[in-house]
């Protein structure tokens, strides 16, 4: 019998899976390499952890891993049912909170490495004297790469940006879709066609990056905006969606919509809602992102050697 650790938490009420120790060793180097190594060599215990019986097409996985960066205090490597990710703020958030609920980090600042840079979460103190959950997580550079490109969706000409906060993300505000929790089918529906056309119409990110997720705004009477945020495995994003929205501050910052220093309140679908705001780096713009998390549940996943869905259906 296989025995596999976890902790599970959710952000804005998307969930992640801490896997606090992997059963075998990535060898040295940077958590990059040691993502490479990964997809490589162990790509059945991603599909065991989160894949179904034991886990949902919704959840998000974290591997705790040692940083290759000296100035780190962690290493980790997030991904979903399709694969990995390069960065995930709402995983940041729940890694975070999550080890603070493990008693292993006190309120302060650590750097964590991620595959694809260093980002630096910022555990807040808690005075009612429970554990910790609210964090900022101060982004990698987050910038606009394409900007309106035009796509036809149903004969309707729709436009949207093409941004990278982390992961890339393709923008859109003129898509008419009401964003709303009993629309979610036809929204999941409208975003994964706008996603086949970006494939089909050769639009991507930088040196011809896949745009995997697809993010549409609206106004909202709680927040500066409200979206949906449709994932790389078709799952759409409970939380409002960390780099999502550092994609979107790099693109109101780059439209003079955004000062350095100024709040930005985006929302999700389920209500939830981050605080945002972007700072300079020179001519890089480096967004923060704030959030609570909450632990949900803490055990152990079983997986009996003879199960035929032991890595997962």
């Amino acid at each position: 019998m296989i025995r596999i650790p976890f902790l599970d938490s959710h952000t804005g009420g998307e969930p992640t899976r801490l896997i606090p120790s992997l059963p075998f060793d990535l060898g040295a180097g940077s958590v990059a390499e040691k993502l490479s190594r990964l997809k490589r060599d162990h790509d059945r215990l991603r599909r065991t952890v989160l894949l179904e019986p034991r886990g949902s097409e919704v959840l998000v996985g974290a591997y705790l891993v040692p940083p290759g960066d000296s100035t780190c205090q962690f290493g980790v490597i997030f991904f979903n049912n399709v694969g990995y990710l390069g960065m995930c703020g709402h995983g940041t958030i729940g890694l975070i909170a999550s080890l603070a609920y493990l008693g292993r980090v006190a309120p302060g600042t650590l750097r964590v490495e991620t595959p694809v840079g260093v980002v630096e979460a910022t555990l807040h103190k808690n005075e009612a004297g429970e554990y910790p959950n609210r964090v900022s997580v101060k982004n990698i550079p987050a910038y606009r790469h394409l900007t309106h490109i035009p796509i036809a969706i149903d004969g309707k000409i729709i436009h949207g940006d093409v941004a990278w906060g982390g992961n890339w993300f393709f923008l859109v505000h003129d898509h008419g879709m009401d964003v709303d929790m009993q629309n979610l089918e036809a929204l999941t529906d409208f975003a994964w066609r706008v996603r086949e056309q970006l494939t089909a119409n050769g639009i991507s990110g930088a040196s011809g990056a896949e745009i995997d997720h697809v993010e549409l705004f609206a106004e909202s009477n709680e927040a500066d905006s409200k979206s949906f945020v449709l994932c790389p495995g078709k799952a759409y994003d409970r939380s409002p969606c960390g780099t999502g929205t550092s994609a979107k501050l790099a693109c109101l910052y780059a439209d003079g919509k955004l000062k350095a220093g100024q709040v930005w309140k985006q929302q999700s679908v389920v209500g939830s809602i981050f605080e945002g705001s972007v700072q300079l780096d020179g001519d890089r713009i480096i967004p923060t992102i704030s959030g609570e998390a909450w632990v949900m549940s803490e055990g152990t996943l079983l997986v009996d050697e003879r199960d035929p869905f032991g890595a997962g259906i």
